[in-house]
């Protein structure tokens, strides 16, 4: 359960290390694995990935969609048990609602198949 001011880790290329909520989108006070936020990139790398234009993907104060693929809070699964993450962590989204990097750089939770996040599944190396 991720609400404003939570710190997300960010596993994809895009450039980004850190990034901050600051707003729920479906109009709740919690976000929950598989749910869209609107995040602000508190860290970025210097040496990241760059657009065709030579500039960077994203940087420190860019203001993007992200989903959200890990979680410190447990979830129930269907089955009685509880899967729950060491942090929480996201992949950020272009204006189309695809990943912005090329690459997941971590495992992602199972949940996301449900929500029909199946390119994200596709990209990650790991699905628990």
């Amino acid at each position: 359960m991720l609400q404003l001011k939570s710190i997300l880790n960010v596993i994809d290329n895009s450039g980004a290390v850190w990034a901050e909520c600051i707003r729920v989108l479906h109009g709740g006070r919690y976000a929950r694995i598989g749910d869209e936020i609107v995040v602000v990139v508190s860290k970025a790398k210097s040496n990241a990935v760059t657009t065709a234009s030579g500039a960077p993907k994203v940087k420190k104060g860019d203001v993007r969609h992200a989903l959200i693929v890990r979680a410190r809070k447990e979830t129930l699964r269907p089955d009685g048990r509880y899967v729950r993450f060491d942090d929480n962590a996201c992949v950020l989204l272009n204006k189309q609602g695809e990943p912005l990097g090329t690459r997941v750089l971590g495992v992602v939770s199972g949940e996301l198949r449900q929500k029909r996040w199946m390119k994200l599944l596709s990209l990650a190396p790991k699905v628990v």
